[in-house]
């Protein structure tokens, strides 16, 4: 009976969704804080559930993010207002947070949307030559991509090229998005650019100062969201401030004069 009772306090409600609480949530710590001691407004935990959960979140999120993006390209058979050199450089930011990620052993609730972000953004970029006429090009980009990608991730970059390729994210995201901010104002509009994966870019950005400092303690990975979200946010006004403008707009505005 006494072995019955010290089991029955060890158990919680909660037993049957252990396994998934621990995997993806919590560690057993705050596991115990919550469900076996009751204390649900612990603190540092809180911070970790709602870092886990955050980064659960974007990284499903980033899984469909620039779909919206990619399908207005493929329906509008064009890449009007969009810069392939922006597109560059997103993959070279993208692609150092991954490998740099992954190099340092963070969890994959920290930098997961960075693959899916990497696999649109690629189509993205493959579309941006097609429907301008450059679909040889498109096709070398996609090789060239692959494999430099197949060399970062491999251990024969040492650590310190993977570093410099991190650290190289903030001018390259500065670069890239006032690339894609000046082509907006040039063209009095956004183009084919998709307000929905602007937000969700944004909003994704975000929350990422967040998990980074809570998830790796990695002061230049903070950093580089801080400096994203400023960026996205900048064509994310862009996109507000052009809402009612586009390029038929612009096209009829100048018959008419």
């Amino acid at each position: 009976m006494a072995e019955e009772t010290v089991l029955n306090e060890g158990a919680s409600f909660m037993d049957p969704f252990k396994g998934l609480l621990l995997t993806y949530f919590m560690p057993e710590s705050c596991y115990d804080e919550f469900f076996l001691n009751f204390n649900f407004l612990y603190v540092p935990c809180l911070k970790i559930v709602l870092s886990k959960g955050l980064g659960i979140g974007i990284i499903l999120g980033s899984v469909m993010v620039k779909l919206p993006q990619i399908i207005k390209l493929m329906g509008a058979k064009s890449a009007e207002g969009l810069s392939f050199q922006t597109v560059l450089l997103e993959l070279l930011a993208i692609t150092g947070t991954m490998a740099y990620s992954i190099a340092n052993k963070f969890p994959f609730s920290a930098w997961g949307e960075a693959l899916f972000l990497m696999l649109q953004t690629v189509a993205i970029g493959f579309l941006i030559q097609h429907y301008g006429g450059r679909t040889s090009r498109g096709v070398l980009f996609l090789v060239v991509f692959i494999g430099l990608l197949v060399l970062v991730l491999s251990p024969v970059t040492p650590m310190p090229v993977v570093t410099y390729l991190q650290a190289s994210n903030m001018p390259a995201i500065i670069i890239g998005r006032l690339i894609q901010a000046a082509a907006n104002l040039r063209n009095g509009h956004t183009g084919q650019l998709s307000a929905v994966s602007v937000f969700l870019l944004f909003a994704g950005s975000l929350a990422r100062i967040f998990t980074s400092v809570q998830e790796t303690g990695d002061t230049l990975m903070a950093v580089t969201y801080v400096i994203s979200s400023a960026c996205n946010g900048i064509i994310a006004l862009q996109v507000l401030y052009y809402w009612n403008s586009s390029p038929e707009h612009k096209k009829k505005k100048k018959k008419s004069e």
